[in-house]
């Protein structure tokens, strides 16, 4: 008896709701596994956790406020996988993002009107995400480079960006009143986001939530989005149509720029209120790339996943507080979100393929058996 793949000829959207639930148990399987042999119980530690993130009003508004940028980020990667394109940069992005929109927040808003002030410090969070990714954009569309390498090492570049800029000169944006450790110089009031009441949730959970319907729409109800999916499937099949791949290409990775690049401005704006690269630095564009693969790129399922998630990440640290329990390291959470993107992509070969079961000798044998 042979066990082999079958490609399905077609996938439908319950199987593949199935197979992220089940990816998802499998994780938590394995990090069963993980705790048990560190001595820690599983059911203890995972009951703790998902108590920690959403059994009470400040773990839930604290799991929404570590959502805001997944969402966002996870939206950025989602809008260039529908297109068979790969922005590994959202975290590169998000970082210059934060830094137009400190940029904007320091000379622009002072003495403008709230309103305004919020809306330039997120116009230009956007445009320094658009505009961190559009030279690995124009790579791809006219060169053929692989948007992978090229996004992945402008991570690196603008990191250091934003670390010289607070850390390592007297630029606009450090605060020369500080006499010890080099700090972001504080916004004004004026473009502080919204929050609230006492909680950590700010007016960019209302900009993540409208830009994933926007996205959302977008895509599944416009001519765009339809020249997206021809252009993902078949590039070639897109050119007999008319579709122009180059500037398709383009315009999906300007769009994932901006998402990401408002990602940034939303955290100095709304948490930080100043560009704090210490803070920023925790992966939330890497994480992103999680919550997209775990949505199947969709932009609604995007919201749901990345407010898992971020309640995954804010239990975190709860682990230290379980009774008797606090040889538990908060890395589990970081564990768990990478088992959980193993499984994802393990589990995306049973989308595409079935395992079906044949009876009788394996090829090489039945043709080494013939005359």
């Amino acid at each position: 008896m042979q066990v082999h793949l079958e490609r399905r000829l077609e996938t439908r959207t319950g199987h593949r709701a199935l197979v992220t639930v089940l990816s998802i148990v499998a994780a938590l399987l394995l990090g069963a596994i993980f705790l048990s042999l560190t001595g820690a119980s599983p059911l203890v530690v995972y009951t703790e956790m998902f108590r920690a993130a959403f059994l009470s009003f400040y773990g839930i508004t604290d799991s929404l406020a570590v959502a805001i940028p997944l969402i966002l980020t996870g939206l950025a990667a989602a809008v260039a996988f529908r297109m068979q394109l790969y922005n590994i940069g959202a975290e590169g992005q998000l970082y210059v993002g934060a830094i137009f929109g400190s940029w904007a927040a320091l000379a622009l808003a002072p003495g403008l009107p709230k309103p305004l002030a919020i809306l330039l410090v997120i116009a230009f969070g956007a445009l320094g995400g658009a505009l961190w990714v559009l030279p690995p954009a124009l790579a791809r569309a006219w060169l053929g480079t692989s948007e992978i390498i090229t996004t992945l090492l402008l991570n690196f570049v603008a990191l250091y960006l934003m670390r010289y800029l607070i850390f390592g000169s007297a630029s606009f944006l450090r605060d020369s009143t500080t006499t010890n450790f080099p700090q972001g110089k504080p916004f004004p009031e004026e473009a502080f986001l919204p929050v609230l009441g006492l909680t950590r949730v700010h007016l960019g959970l209302a900009v993540a939530l409208l830009a994933a319907v926007l996205l959302w729409v977008l895509l599944g109800r416009t001519r765009f989005g339809y020249d997206v999916r021809v252009v993902g499937d078949s590039p070639g099949a897109a050119r007999y149509a008319g579709i122009s791949v180059r500037r398709t290409i383009v315009v999906v990775m300007l769009i994932s720029g901006a998402l990401a690049g408002l990602a940034g401005a939303g955290e100095v704006a709304g948490t930080s209120h100043a560009l704090d690269p210490s803070g920023l630095a925790v992966n939330f564009g890497y994480t992103g790339i999680i919550v997209a693969a775990l949505a199947r790129s969709n932009p609604l399922g995007v919201v749901v996943v990345a407010v898992l998630l971020g309640g995954l990440q804010n239990a975190g640290s709860a682990l230290q507080s379980i009774p008797g329990g606090g040889g538990v390291p908060v890395e589990v959470s970081f564990m768990l979100q990478g088992a959980i993107l193993l499984c994802a992509l393990a589990g995306e070969l049973f989308v595409r393929y079935r395992l079906r079961l044949r009876r009788g000798l394996p090829d090489e044998l039945t043709e080494g058996a013939r005359p």
